[in-house]
Formats: structure tokens, sequence, C-alpha cells
């Protein structure tokens, strides 16, 4: 989906959330905001474009871990996708040892304030709580080594260098938001 479509803008703040973690802990956006960098992931278990994505994620969650918080988030309705349940994402994070907070958004109101579309779906903020960037991972999700250029990683080098994002908005590509 093209970035003309999203309906969080530019410059706009963070949307506060209270949800439950995978740990066991709820998690609001105020834990956060004493952090440069703040990146809210919408994702999930059984979507293969979510999937392909995650090695890459948490590389680059290690990589900037010293000026950015990354916390995903699953929206998904897991009566209709029983692999994106609360208990499976508990299976999920400690499998594949997320080194960030994964929360469960079951009533699916923070992907709605959001406009999250599509898994993986990804907002960053600035210091101040602004949005900086929104889009995609990178450009080929079926291929890391044929990836031309990393637009998350742009924006996330960009903001901890204390520059402004040069590329503000990308298209992103997933399986849609799992409505209820």
């Amino acid at each position: 989906m093209e970035s003309e479509d999203f309906k969080l803008k530019i410059g706009t703040m963070a949307i506060d959330f209270d949800l439950p973690g995978v740990d066991g802990k709820t998690y609001m956006l105020r834990y956060f905001l004493n952090r440069e960098i703040l990146v809210v992931i919408f994702t999930c278990n059984h979507c293969p474009y979510a999937q392909a994505y995650e090695n890459r994620l948490i590389r680059l969650a290690r990589e900037f871990s010293a000026k950015a918080q990354f916390i995903a988030i699953n929206s998904n309705d897991a009566s209709a996708y029983p692999q994106d349940s609360f208990e499976s994402m508990k299976i999920r994070a400690m499998e594949k040892r997320f080194p960030y907070p994964y929360l469960h958004d079951e009533s699916q109101e923070t992907a709605r304030a959001y406009g999250a579309l599509v898994t993986p779906h990804i907002f960053v903020f600035d210091r101040s709580g602004r949005l900086s960037y929104q889009g995609g991972v990178d450009d080929n999700w079926e291929n890391e080594k044929a990836v031309t250029k990393q637009y998350l990683g742009d924006a996330l080098a960009e903001l901890a260098a204390g520059r402004a994002v040069t590329r503000k908005t990308t298209p992103v590509i997933g399986c849609s938001i799992k409505w209820k």
C-alpha cells in the first residue's frame, strides 16, 4: 500500500496505548518516551511477510539498542487466525528471542488509532514523540540478499545521528490486519 493511504501523518504525536505483553507486564506509551527513538511495529505470527522480516527487525533492534526502543504489536483477530493468539505470541517471542516487548492489541483500538494497514507496518517516532518515518522495512521481503534500499535502517541511522529522516514514508507490503 502506498504512503498516501496512511492515516497517521509525519509530525503527528505518538498515540498512547495500554497493552499486555507476552512477558506478563502491561505497557503504556509513556514507558518508552525517555528513548531517542521509538519504533512501533504492527506485526503478527502467521503472516509470511512478518515472518520474513522478523530476523531483520531483531538485528535492527539490537544494532540500535543504545538509542532506539522497539515494540511489536499484534492486533489480528485470533478467533479467525489462532496462530495469532496471545498464547501463540508467547511461544513465538520465546522461540525468536525478541529483544523487545511483544504486545497484544486484542481490542484492535491501537491498530485503528495508528492506522496500521498490514503486517509489518512500521512507525518511527523521534525524541519529541513525533512521527518521523512510516512504512516498510526494506525493498525486498522475499530475499534479504537482494535488498537495495534499507528504509527502516536508513531512517534509524539518520535519527540516531541527530538528523532528520530523508525518506519519511515508504510503501508497506504485507498481510492485511485481520479485523474483527
